[in-house]
């Protein structure tokens, strides 16, 4: 029987990945579960976040658009994930996190400002695998019954809601902890 960390850890490397930051071989998995449009506690979780991966060399940071408020909060998304084409996809990203106000279509200012080609990333929006990474994000999170942002998943355990540093701490500790035991058990 195949465990429900197992599930979805095949489910998060399903090509094309997802973006990710931090340590991309790193021995624990943190998975967010975000979007920029006006969610003042998804800003706050990405500090924590932050200076998470910027504390730990071996943390995996996988980054799950989830435009939850319509298609206001969709449009800086698929830019988001189209950005990835030019290659500036962590950067922008931060730039729409700190962005003080509502975020729609203010995303392309803000998409030339960290020099992305704005006509470029217009035709990236439109591509089909934009769309099929919603759909099997939606997927993912409707699985594990996360209904809002911020979201998190670390080992086996969902969390939603914003998480402190020193439970965020504790949590992938528990998920190194978990992970070493079973690869332990595996070798018995």
């Amino acid at each position: 029987m195949v465990d429900r960390q197992a599930k979805v850890e095949r489910r998060i490397r399903q090509r094309p990945p997802s973006p990710i930051a931090g340590n991309p071989q790193g021995d624990a998995v943190l998975v967010i579960f975000n979007h920029y449009h006006t969610c003042p506690h998804c800003r706050l979780a990405n500090l924590n976040y932050q200076k998470a991966f910027k504390n730990d060399p071996n943390l995996k940071l996988v980054i799950k658009q989830f435009p939850v408020l319509g298609p206001d909060s969709q449009f800086p998304a698929f830019a988001a994930l189209a950005s990835r084409k030019q290659g500036k996809y962590d950067e922008f990203r931060r730039a729409l996190m700190t962005f003080p106000s509502r975020i729609n279509e203010i995303s392309l200012m803000i998409a030339a400002r960290v020099g992305l080609d704005v006509e470029q990333l217009k035709r990236d929006m439109q591509h089909p695998a934009i769309a099929d990474e919603f759909a099997r994000t939606r997927a993912l999170a409707k699985g594990l019954h996360i209904l809002g942002t911020p979201a998190l998943l670390v080992g086996d355990i969902v969390i939603a809601d914003l998480v402190d540093m020193a439970s965020l701490q504790r949590l992938l500790a528990d998920a190194r902890s978990k992970r070493a035991g079973s690869r332990a058990g595996q070798h018995l």
